[in-house]
């Protein structure tokens, strides 16, 4: 990590400059690994990431202990992909919109900071609307439930929507420090909530269920490819479901007090976690088939299904603070820097946010009624092969291109002679490399005769973004390469 006065910019008056995007500065760098860990527990514990998962349980007819194994392996490989994608935050301080200026131009960076919004505030109407379902379990043992409906939503659902969109609005506008705080109580409250919910369930079906893991989701299964293409799918699913927060990592590790921590953090909150969190949602989901004889993939479903007031009332708060917080790191902040990173003059970091929270509105109040028919695997998918490339493009240029070494004042340079100007502050070999590459990744994750393939479209589009960035850089590189300053 470098010391604050090599991190200062020089020219601050650039139109590529506002105070939220430039470097953190070391004495303003106070999270650890717990921190780290918790924006992953938050993530994995959403009721959308619950959700996802009991739905792999069901729609690949492997058993409970397969789809387990293959949910661990995703998260193996996402904690060695973000370790990757963190690193330049962490030596410089800078967020993902800043760091990615360096492959795709300062200008050019604009393209990948715009579709990583457009997908974050997307996300962020999703999870909003999951989060609003616990909000909503409350308020119906209050008010009762509303007959009438509007998009598939009654009154008190629209309320319960409403309250989580302007309760998040006024977490966001408070700043880093409260949000900090708050995903820190919220993530191992969560897990213990889970673990009751587990047992509850479990004592409830009784003995056998542990034995009936192993075949209960084989049954009516109508997937079409083979069980190793089963396996791969669903790996490959979890990781696209992780692709948002992997590309844009750089905007929490600039916070990170050390490399070290974001990696014990990484460990502790993505592979170790996995194992945890997998083996209860096996247990529940596994649970709600043999006690309701259906699948229920929601946790507030089954929350409110138990006859318990007490924990109804418990669990509806925690999964709505639980998905709240990953709303905040993974579907808010994002949006708010890539925003800010368009107009910096004109955008700051908080009108970036409620940018993204009014668009994010509509977009929650359509999941159920349009946007979810997409189906949820489908829809995981569908965004992860979009935005793919740009970590293959990200990386080789970092660790390959780059060496690791950037020159922080041209990042911060909108002038021709600047180093990562290139073409109008283009670089087109990187827009190449991003346009063949996405093709490919989202032809793979829409076409039906490529089942095999399915759920792998993130990491086959990750992959060929890097090798045809490679392959048009190098030679640039080599016959320009220079000692770059990194003050």
């Amino acid at each position: 990590m470098l010391p604050d006065k090599e991190l200062k910019i020089k020219n601050t008056n650039s139109r590529l400059y506002n105070e939220d995007l430039a470097p953190t500065l070391e004495t303003k760098r106070n999270w650890g690994w717990f921190e780290i860990f918790n924006v992953w527990s938050n993530d994995v514990q959403s009721l959308f990431g619950y959700t996802l998962a009991a739905s792999l349980f069901l729609t690949y007819g492997l058993s409970g202990w397969s789809v387990m194994a293959a949910i661990m392996l995703a998260g193996v490989i996402v904690m060695f992909m973000v370790n990757l994608t963190g690193r330049p935050g962490v030596k410089y301080g800078i967020p993902f919109p800043v760091v990615i200026r360096a492959s795709m131009g300062v200008n050019g960076a604009n393209l990948p900071a715009v579709m990583r919004a457009i997908i974050g505030i997307f996300w962020y109407g999703v999870q909003t609307y999951f989060a609003s379902t616990a909000v909503a379990i409350l308020l119906t043992l209050i008010m009762g439930e509303s007959s009438s409906t509007f998009l598939g939503l009654s009154a008190t659902a629209w309320l319960a929507f409403s309250i989580v969109w302007v309760f998040q609005l006024m977490l966001f506008w408070a700043g880093i420090e409260p949000i900090k705080v708050f995903l820190n109580w919220a993530g191992p409250l969560v897990y213990v909530v889970m673990l009751i919910l587990m047992g509850v369930v479990w004592y409830t079906a009784g003995a056998d269920l542990m034995p009936a893991i192993s075949t209960i989701f084989s049954e009516n299964n109508e997937y079409p490819g083979t069980k190793v293409d089963a396996f791969t799918a669903i790996v490959g699913t979890m990781i696209a479901y992780f692709s948002a927060v992997v590309i844009n990592f750089g905007d929490f590790s600039r916070f990170v007090k050390s490399e070290k921590q974001m990696k014990i953090g990484n460990l502790l909150g993505l592979p170790l976690n996995m194992v945890f969190f997998s083996f209860i949602a096996l247990v529940i989901t596994a649970g709600t088939l043999v006690l309701y004889g259906q699948p229920l993939t929601n946790p507030s479903d089954i929350v409110a299904r138990v006859d318990a007031l007490p924990l109804t009332i418990v669990s509806a708060l925690t999964f709505f603070a639980a998905t709240v917080g990953i709303n905040m790191v993974a579907n808010f902040i994002p949006p708010a820097y890539d925003l800010a990173n368009l107009f910096p003059k004109y955008i700051s970091f908080r009108i970036g946010g409620v940018i993204t929270a009014v668009i994010a509105f509509f977009i929650g109040g359509l999941w159920l009624s349009f946007i979810s028919k997409v189906g949820i695997v489908g829809f995981v998918n569908i965004i992860g092969s979009i935005i793919a490339p740009f970590f293959g493009i990200l990386v080789v240029d970092y660790y390959l291109i780059k060496k690791q070494q950037l020159d922080i004042q041209a990042l911060f340079d909108a002038s021709p002679s600047g180093r990562y100007y290139y073409q109008n502050g283009w670089n087109i070999r990187g827009v190449i490399a991003f346009v063949l590459a996405g093709m490919v990744s989202l032809i793979i994750s829409l076409q039906p005769s490529l089942t095999a393939l399915e759920g792998f479209g993130f990491i086959i589009g990750a992959s060929l973004g890097g090798l045809v960035y490679w392959l048009l850089m190098r030679k640039q590189e080599a016959d320009t390469l220079v000692e770059v300053p990194v003050v």
